[in-house]
């Protein structure tokens, strides 16, 4: 025959339970209010954020009229993602049993700011998956708005080849760990657009890319280049430079002029002193003679 056991649960189960059920309750009440009908009106204007990899990052919310919302529901979650929450703050304090495993420990909102309207996330240790479309969203008043994440990475470029041909001379400029994918220029001396051929674009399976270019200067050109690898959406820019010589020697500016001339005067020095050396040993061993 089967017997139950009506023996009371230990204390500590009993109020880890309850917190697991008052947890899937405000996520249960935060599902429910985002399913209504009707329609939404907006805790502050739709806004565009770029940042690079490994930064932290604000993602804005605002409550216009500001309005204390620190005992209040907050979500911040991302549609295209299951589970879609980022951070969940319900009644003064975060819930985050079902957030997004990718989000963990690197989310947080301010209990001081959100008492005056503030509902910005604290975004940290920013990563490329955070690329995309975030949604702010306050039940109470089925408030919500959007912010786009842009998540750019740049690396600086290299010329790579160098080969001498009867025309001229081709250049190869290569640079890799960009993202988005970025365009890359060539510019001679006097800062003028180059014609090259088209860039050759490879994205890895970490979804950066790889990007290449050459170029064939003439004679007539200046000796000196600038391969220019820029991204617009986030607003950044490598270059590098290349001298070359009347022999077709390379020359790159990336070694600065002051580490030149340093070398330069230790080798004058260096020289000097072998001269009063010799000219010193020469005449002790006269002296002794």
């Amino acid at each position: 025959m089967l017997r139950l056991n009506h023996e009371p649960l230990p204390k500590l189960q009993l109020s880890y339970i309850s917190a697991l059920v008052f947890q899937h309750t405000v996520i249960l009440f935060l599902l429910t209010h985002s399913c209504r009908g009707g329609q939404s009106q907006g805790a502050g204007p739709s806004q565009t954020i770029v940042t690079l990899v490994g930064k932290d990052v604000t993602l804005p919310c605002h409550l216009d009229p500001p309005l204390n919302a620190f005992s209040k529901s907050l979500e911040w979650g991302r549609p295209d993602l299951e589970p879609r929450f980022v951070h969940v703050w319900h009644q003064g304090q975060n819930i985050l049993v079902d957030q997004n495993p990718t989000y963990k420990g690197r989310t947080s909102v301010s209990p001081e700011k959100l008492k005056h309207g503030d509902l910005s996330l604290e975004l940290s240790g920013v990563k490329h998956s955070d690329n995309g479309k975030y949604r702010c969203y306050f039940p109470s008043q089925q408030k919500e708005s959007t912010v786009e994440l842009v998540v750019g990475s740049v690396s600086s470029p290299l010329m790579a080849q160098l080969h001498l041909k009867n025309v001229g001379v081709v250049l190869q400029c290569e640079s890799s760990g960009w993202y988005p994918e970025p365009e890359v220029l060539w510019l001679d001396g006097e800062g003028k657009l180059l014609s090259a051929g088209p860039t050759e674009t490879v994205r890895g399976p970490d979804d950066l890319y790889t990007v290449s270019s050459r170029v064939t200067v003439e004679k007539r050109h200046s000796n000196s280049f600038t391969c220019r690898v820029h991204q617009k959406h986030i607003n950044q820019t490598r270059e590098t430079f290349i001298q070359i010589a009347a022999d077709g020697l390379e020359y790159r500016s990336a070694v600065p002029i002051g580490v030149l001339v340093l070398a330069f005067i230790t080798v004058i020095l260096a020289a000097a002193f072998v001269v009063w050396k010799c000219k010193l040993n020469q005449t002790e061993g006269n002296s002794t003679l």
